[in-house]
């Protein structure tokens, strides 16, 4: 054995060179699309196959093995499953904006789009769309190559009339990069390339006023923002976002469309989910009416008319496929044969470079058909003006060509026509038919000429074939754009129903909660040496808020707490206050629901009812109390602005002052509201809120003191001030009521 022909190669070169080269394979034969025509090698294939067997979308279908084989066996080596998905998918009008096939049969579904047919059953031929990509072909306007056995032909790229690498787009993954080309609206891209022809200097932002956005083949939402649209194009990536269409129709409602690539039958599965795992008690049933004629109809029903069903919507579309992103990365392979990610203005900038050197090619093959024609016609009409002499030079000359050439100064190409005349065409007529066949091309030649000397001349040409290609084919735009918010998953309380709930906490700091807000806390049974404390009235959705002897406050959903059919449970089961501290207050309502907070020292300020929520067990500082103080009652407050507050004493001072006066704080001591006495062990007994134009009522043991709103003006003072005094004996006022 001889080693005269074996190589010898490290092993880290020879496997760097062999993955390279097939990652370059991969790129530029196999995964990005061409900005010419925006398609992969195996789809130009698939049409360039269709074209040669005559499949267009005038013919007779035929069956799509015929088609997979003939690319297969002449163009593209490769496994046939393969190559019928590519097929397939140029074919389903859900998954191509503009579908380059037109099928009949099977061809999968938008809930299954794998469930198509074999390609045994189905049948297939060209749209009318797909003729634009190849309707100059045989025009001279793109080079060929040899196939993978060098037997055949076959195009390097389409001559496509309009920018197909927009508007179908596409996807694929090579190696160490990908491509997520968006479909868009034809008549969108054709004004924002007649636009930049006019005025080559305009940016993104000037096309983005013709190309709003992507344009799916769903009328599903595009709610992306105009501004975050606009900077995808002018880098080339981002992402986008897609939301379902509904409506509502009582308790029903009604999804009539799906994002792009969504399946309604995984929508339901995962709503499906969310019921069992009972995180979405506000929904009754689900159901899939689509049919033939609604191809999305998923219907959602409600509980109730009383269930807010944006609220619902908003919480499938965060937790559901109602609702997906979709990443754009617009990578494909330029002119220049690199891939790159390329802006909008690049991408029309070059697709138009090649349009015009597409059309000049035409026109110049057209050109030199023209001239060649007008060559031979002007060798054809010497002879028909010398007739007689041609037909005996061709009777006795062995090798007439020769002679004829040198006699009339012929070509070779002139004389061989001549002697190919069949001797129908030497009727006196037929000088008078090249005379008029050569005067239009003479024209036409002109013409050619003219319009191939001048780039304005091709700018008007390029425009009006793309206008005319955009009133055959356009259509109006599927995807509505929508500027929203992205939605937000509901809590788990926002999730539950919101029922009329009353909790009720005992003196030694049992809790229990009952529906309804027509209970008595007061009637309830209670353990020996324990007795009813306070009441709250709110909604089984909301957070009930207890506030201690030290000022602290603690949270606990309202839903979680024992039934009143008992006698409850102990707060300190759940919560952790500090020893010796007992809770003194329960709130249940609206988290945005106003309190006044104050001290027995005459200190208090206003806070919102979510800004007492607490998550930890041991609870957070809320009030501050002064030494030797003590929480009073909190009191809720409907508005600010113009409610009052009351205060009196343990020796019967009493004040009201505005109660826009109180700072609004989240924790602390508040501001002074009264002036008490340290020297009389004066604090203070109770506050209440009211209306200006209520009047109250203050009870000491058997005796009331009644105050209509003309009377209470004789309490009204400053914040901070001593107050007024009281007639004797309500010193130790027990409660005070507003009278509406």
């Amino acid at each position: 054995m001889t080693t005269d022909n074996i190589e010898q190669q490290y092993l880290s070169e020879f496997s760097e060179k062999a993955y390279l080269d097939y990652a370059m394979y991969v790129i530029l034969d196999r995964a990005l699309p061409n900005i010419c025509d925006g398609l992969k090698p195996v789809q130009r294939r698939i049409i360039y196959a269709m074209s040669e067997l005559g499949l267009k979308n005038t013919a007779k279908h035929k069956k799509s093995a015929r088609t997979v084989g003939d690319v297969l066996g002449k163009y593209h080596p490769h496994g046939d499953v393969a190559c019928y998905e590519a097929m397939v998918l140029m074919a389903q009008d859900f998954s191509y904006r503009y579908p380059l096939i037109d099928g009949q049969g099977n061809w999968g579904s938008p809930d299954d789009p794998k469930s198509f047919a074999a390609m045994r059953y189905t049948e297939s031929r060209m749209t009318r769309y797909a003729q634009t990509l190849l309707e100059e072909l045989e025009k001279g306007t793109v080079k060929w190559v040899p196939n993978f056995d060098g037997t055949l032909k076959e195009p390097t790229i389409l001559p496509a009339r309009l920018p197909n690498i927009l508007l179908n787009g596409t996807t694929g993954i090579a190696v160490g990069m990908a491509t997520d080309i968006p479909p868009h609206h034809l008549k969108e891209v054709v004004d924002a390339c007649v636009h930049l022809l006019d005025n080559p200097d305009a940016d993104v932002h000037a096309l983005c006023a013709y190309l709003k956005g992507p344009d799916f083949p769903t009328d599903a939402e595009i709610i992306t923002s105009p501004h975050d649209l606009l900077t995808m194009y002018q880098t080339g990536h981002g992402s986008l976002r897609m939301r379902a269409v509904y409506t509502q129709e009582n308790t029903d409602v009604i999804i009539t469309a799906i994002p792009h690539q969504t399946s309604g039958s995984v929508i339901l599965e995962q709503i499906a989910a969310q019921l069992q795992a009972k995180k979405l008690t506000m929904v009754e049933d689900l159901r899939d009416e689509s049919d033939h004629e609604n191809a999305t109809r998923l219907v959602i029903t409600l509980r109730s008319n009383r269930v807010n069903a944006e609220e619902v919507m908003a919480h499938l579309f965060a937790t559901t496929d109602l609702e997906r992103t979709y990443r754009v990365n617009m990578n494909m392979i330029g002119l220049d044969g690199k891939p790159q990610v390329k802006n909008l203005k690049t991408i029309l900038s070059e697709w138009l470079v090649f349009r015009k050197n597409t059309i000049c090619h035409r026109l110049q093959y057209r050109l030199d058909n023209v001239s060649a024609r007008l060559h031979i016609l002007e060798g054809l009409l010497i002879a028909y003006l010398n007739i007689d002499e041609v037909i005996a030079i061709i009777r006795q000359e062995d090798k007439p060509k020769p002679v004829l050439m040198e006699r009339f100064k012929l070509s070779d190409l002139q004389a061989e026509s001549i002697l190919e005349l069949k001797l129908r065409h030497l009727a006196k007529l037929e000088e008078i038919h090249i005379t008029a066949e050569q005067t239009e091309l003479a024209k036409e030649r002109d013409q050619l000429q003219k319009t191939l000397s001048s780039d304005k001349a091709l700018k008007t040409l390029i425009r009006d074939e793309l206008l005319a290609d955009a009133k055959t084919h356009q259509d109006a735009r599927r995807s509505p754009i929508v500027s929203r918010m992205p939605a937000q998953a509901l809590s788990e309380e926002d999730m539950l129903p919101a029922e009329q709930m009353t909790i009720v906490l005992s003196q030694k700091g049992w809790v229990r909660a009952a529906k309804g807000h027509d209970v008595e806390g007061d009637k309830l049974a209670y353990r020996a040496s324990d007795d009813f404390l306070v009441q709250a009235k709110g909604k089984s959705n909301q957070s009930a808020v207890f506030l201690d002897s030290t000022g602290r406050s603690y949270s606990l959903p309202a839903h979680t707490l024992p039934s009143a059919r008992g006698q409850g449970e102990p707060l300190t089961s759940r919560l952790k206050p500090e020893p010796e501290v007992s809770f003194v207050s329960a709130l249940l309502s609206d988290p945005k629901q106003h309190y006044v907070l104050a001290s027995s020292a005459g200190y208090g300020f206003i806070a919102t009812l979510e800004e007492l929520y607490c998550k930890n067990r041991a609870g957070k500082a809320v009030l501050k109390l002064p030494p030797k103080s003590h929480v009073l009652a909190p009191q809720p407050v409907n508005n600010i602005a113009t409610q009052l507050i009351a205060i009196v004493t343990n020796i019967g001072y009493f004040l009201i002052f505005p109660l826009k006066d109180l700072p609004q704080l989240a924790r602390g001591k508040g501001n002074k509201m009264m002036g008490i006495s340290a020297a009389k062990a004066e604090y203070i007994l109770h506050i209440i809120v009211f209306n200006q134009n209520d009047g109250l009522t203050l009870y000491a043991g058997k005796r009331k003191f009644s105050l209509s709103a003309s009377d209470l003006k004789h309490y009204r003072g400053e914040r901070g001030r001593r107050g007024f005094r009281l007639p004797n004996g309500f010193a130790n006022v027990e409660r005070i009521s507003s009278n509406i």
